[in-house]
């Protein structure tokens, strides 16, 4: 017996002794190995080149560094905004985009969508003369195809580093004709067994049914997503509501564009707010029977209407208009899957989505050394991506990143789509720091990434000073209240100080990942990639 106990004890020294000389005794001398240049405080003045206003140009391997002229001067206005757009960490010039990395061609593109207006023409025509037979009152509006509509603009100006590029002039077009094209059509955003599936899973845990989203086609044959107001700006989501039963928030969507575009991701679809008027651009322009079927006016006589599902999506959770105007926001719809095919892929730090489990990597804090050993998450910058997604997420506070969708034509070198914000800024109050696991878990970061959040940090651009600006350009300002702007800066910090404790464990080379490498071969087409899995 005595014997076995001193064996056990010799064990349980060992281990330890294992775990101590892995952990710290090996980081050190990796440090020490690695000079005093190692140190990296990743507070908001690290990382400084005096020719740099005290950061550092990243090195992106196949980008280009190029100053504006008067970029690093100061701004004549006073705006935080347009000096952090000024910034050279803001103008590092892209590589020239060859047909491969752009998502579409003009001749394809324009092809497609003559080929779809000739077919709404034939499906308007026939609609229009059974409605006519059944005595059913429709709006018409002529509907035009533009070749130099800004949203087809934006549609050819996707490629394989981001959605749109910084100086695009299409985005702010499209934004401000979205706030007023005429709206043609109406329709739910998807087939109704589309509609019927998820509100039988919405019955089990989503007792309000908040996917209530309409698809409004425009009159030059643009197309956006309507998401309707369901929380009032100064309303927070109560302690005891689950991420996965939480409202989704129209003001949310159009926050994560902004922010989106100041972190310079560039991977949210163009988004603004708009007044509605539900009567005359939803009700008297759908063609949907359905959706028709939903419309009422409450006692309050407001015209209200709720989404077609079976079980909880009733009048009592309907969303109603003052009588009739409706505040939301409109999100410029994708390229059509049949041109521009996307997948979606579970992300790798899903959430349990029941009451009282919880997924592997809660409870592994090694879960990430299995990731990395997956495809295709060991190689490319696929990782590297989740992590921006997951640092994005919590600086919103969105804890509802199930999936992700990335363009197949780009295969494993493409960036992530970043979709479905509306869950986000629910609690300026309480920050949920298991959204950081994959920056925690994993300690990687994008040198681009880490030098822009230190930017931000910086009084100078701060991010909450710039994020008011920025949403001010939206009709419905404001947009976020002032707690929620100041929840920001106080995540920004948190984010710094997660890399900085994996800095000071592992040394700066081993977190600080360059990225933009150049692809080793050509993008993966859809079967390809099927085929490697």
């Amino acid at each position: 017996m005595m014997r076995r106990d001193r064996l056990l004890l010799a064990a349980t020294f060992t281990a330890i002794f294992s775990a101590d000389l892995y952990f710290i005794l090996l980081p050190k001398l990796r440090r020490m190995g690695q000079g005093s240049r190692q140190f990296c405080s990743c507070g908001p003045s690290n990382i400084s080149l005096p020719g740099q206003g005290g950061l550092a140009t990243p090195h992106l391997s196949n980008w280009t560094y190029v100053p504006p002229l008067g970029a690093l001067t100061t701004d004549s206005t006073g705006s935080k905004l347009g000096r952090l757009f000024a910034h050279p960490l803001y103008n590092i010039q892209t590589p020239a985009l060859g047909p491969e990395e752009k998502l579409l061609l003009v001749e394809q593109l324009m092809e497609y969508y003559r080929k779809k207006m000739s077919r709404w023409e034939r499906h308007m025509k026939l609609y229009m003369e059974a409605a006519a037979v059944s005595n059913i009152s429709v709006t018409e509006h002529e509907v035009t195809f533009d070749p130099d509509a800004s949203w087809l603009k934006f549609h050819l100006g996707i490629n394989r580093y981001a959605l749109y590029s910084r100086d695009d002039p299409a985005v702010p077009q499209l934004l401000e004709d979205m706030q007023g094209m005429a709206v043609v059509s109406a329709d739910i955003t998807g087939p109704p067994n589309v509609c019927f599936s998820l509100c039988l899973f919405v019955a089990v845990v989503k007792p309000s049914g908040h996917h209530l989203k309409l698809a409004l086609k425009m009159h030059n044959f643009a197309k956006a997503m309507f998401k309707p107001m369901r929380q009032q700006r100064d309303e927070e989501t109560p302690e005891d509501v689950f991420y996965f039963v939480d409202l989704q928030r129209h003001n949310a969507e159009i926050a994560a564009f902004h922010l989106d575009r100041v972190l310079d991701f560039r991977r949210v679809p163009p988004v603004t707010g708009r007044l509605v008027n539900v009567t005359g651009e939803i009700l008297q322009v759908t063609h949907n029977e359905d959706l028709r079927a939903v419309f009422f006016t409450s006692p309050a006589n407001n015209t209200c209407f709720f989404a077609k599902c079976l079980y909880v999506c009733k009048t009592e959770y309907a969303v109603c208009g003052n009588p009739n105007l409706l505040e939301g926001s409109l999100s410029a719809y994708l390229p059509g899957l049949s041109i521009a095919p996307r997948i979606s892929i579970p992300n790798p730090w899903i959430r349990s989505y029941t009451f009282t489990g919880r997924e592997e990597w809660e409870v592994n804090p090694f879960y990430c050394d299995t990731i990395k050993k997956l495809y295709p998450y060991n190689s490319g910058n696929r990782l590297l991506n989740i992590i921006d997604m997951s640092i994005f997420d919590f600086l919103t506070g969105n804890m509802d990143r199930h999936h992700y969708e990335i363009f197949t034509k780009f295969g494993d070198e493409g960036f992530i789509l970043h979709l479905d914000n509306a869950r986000g800024f629910g609690k300026h109050s309480h920050d949920e720091m298991s959204i950081l696991a994959p920056l925690s878990q994993c300690c990687m970061i994008k040198s681009s990434t880490l030098v822009r959040l230190q930017l931000l940090a910086r009084p100078e651009f701060r991010l909450s000073d710039v994020m008011r600006e920025s949403l001010k350009e939206d009709p419905l300002r404001p947009i976020l209240t002032e707690p929620h702007l100041l929840a920001l800066d106080r995540r920004l910090q948190k984010v710094l100080r997660v890399v900085q404790r994996c800095i000071r464990r592992q040394g700066r080379d081993e977190v600080v990942t360059k990225d933009f490498a150049k692809s080793t071969g050509k993008p993966q087409t859809a079967t390809e990639m099927k085929q490697t899995r």
